[in-house]
């Protein structure tokens, strides 16, 4: 069992610290990540510093007017480079206030909530800045030096990623159960959210999963096997850093002009089943975009048509096939908002996976 780590204890007033301290606990004792306790601490930490240099020593003096004028404080703020906060930090640091100060509201602290109506920034949609070609991927897939042991692990950690668009942690957390090559599936448990989730994954990519488990990953474990799937030379899980570098470097070997690292892949694969054919919704399915409302109808989704449509549209295949038009795609004016909405997401992931 992973032990949790205790929200962090804010150094503030004790008008601000003993509510903001039971918001923390309340959190992780709802089941969100420390990662998330963590990030809601820092930005009412920030708010919380603000307040405090104006003269307010707890919540319940705060008022709308008080909010507006912080978040036209973020708007003005400038970064030590010059640079502002982007629309998408803005609304980061407000949401964490909306959240607390209707937490707040719900636990009788107040007898009103000042941020009900405070209006989150637009943010703007981007499409992806590095994206690989069929062509690119397959070249750094043929990086690794297969005539070892360590690069036909390597060369099986790029196929997974780069078949199944999962996120490194998700890659760090699977084991030599969560592969059904049967089925041509992959269960992670556990990811993002706390959410578990059965994918689609190539026969190529199982095909080097299969070469690494069963000639590479018995000397890896040392006597001590612990069920981890990919392991370091030391016969332990990889930290999220050193698998960063490790696919850093296969990408750089490449030398394909272009930057990046586990979530590449992710943008790659998600950026290639589109051109391919595969309807938005059924890859936001399996990147585990649960959250966003687009994918609602697609929750419960079939895997095995799930499989149907990753086999169709994927282009990392043992043999080649031709892609057809899935019947389940839906022509509507949304499509492409829906895209540029997925890419936005991911845009975001990558920025939270930099070291």
């Amino acid at each position: 069992m992973v032990k949790r780590k205790p929200p962090p204890q804010p150094g503030h007033a004790p008008g601000w610290r003993e509510p903001l301290s039971a918001f923390l606990s309340w959190l992780l004792e709802r089941n969100y990540s420390p990662r998330t306790a963590g990030g809601r601490a820092e930005s009412l930490g920030q708010f919380i510093g603000w307040a405090t240099e104006r003269g307010l020593s707890r919540p319940q003096e705060v008022t709308r007017p008080i909010l507006e004028r912080y978040q036209r404080a973020l708007y003005l703020h400038r970064k030590a480079d010059g640079q502002p906060l982007s629309a998408r930090s803005q609304r980061g640091h407000l949401s964490a206030i909306r959240a607390w100060f209707k937490w707040l509201t719900q636990q009788h602290q107040l007898l009103y909530n000042p941020a009900a109506d405070i209006e989150l920034p637009r943010v703007e949609k981007r499409l992806p800045r590095h994206i690989l070609t069929a062509t690119e991927a397959d070249q750094i897939m043929n990086v690794p030096d297969t005539q070892t042991a360590l690069g036909i692990r390597d060369r099986a950690m790029l196929e997974t990623l780069y078949s199944t668009g999962m996120r490194r942690m998700e890659l760090i957390g699977l084991d030599i159960h969560s592969i059904d090559a049967e089925r041509g599936t992959v269960m992670i448990r556990q990811g993002k959210g706390r959410k578990d989730r059965m994918i689609p994954i190539g026969d190529r990519a199982l095909a080097w999963i299969e070469k690494y488990r069963d000639a590479v990953r018995p000397d890896l474990t040392l006597g001590h096997d612990e069920g981890t799937l990919f392991l370091t030379a030391q016969g332990v899980a990889f930290t999220p850093n050193r698998l960063t570098q490790l696919v850093r470097r296969q990408i750089d070997a490449a030398e394909i002009g272009k930057r990046g690292s586990c979530h590449l892949f992710r943008h790659t694969m998600a950026t290639l089943m589109l051109e391919n054919g595969a309807d938005v919704r059924f890859i936001q399915a399996m990147l585990g975009h649960a959250e966003l409302s687009t994918t609602q109808i697609y929750t419960q989704v079939s895997i095995k048509m799930l499989k149907q449509i990753h086999s169709q549209t994927h282009p990392a295949r043992l043999t080649r096939q031709a892609s057809g038009q899935d019947e389940a795609r839906q022509d509507d004016g949304d499509e492409e908002d829906m895209q540029r909405d997925l890419f936005a997401v991911l845009d975001d992931e990558a920025r939270e996976e930099t070291p």
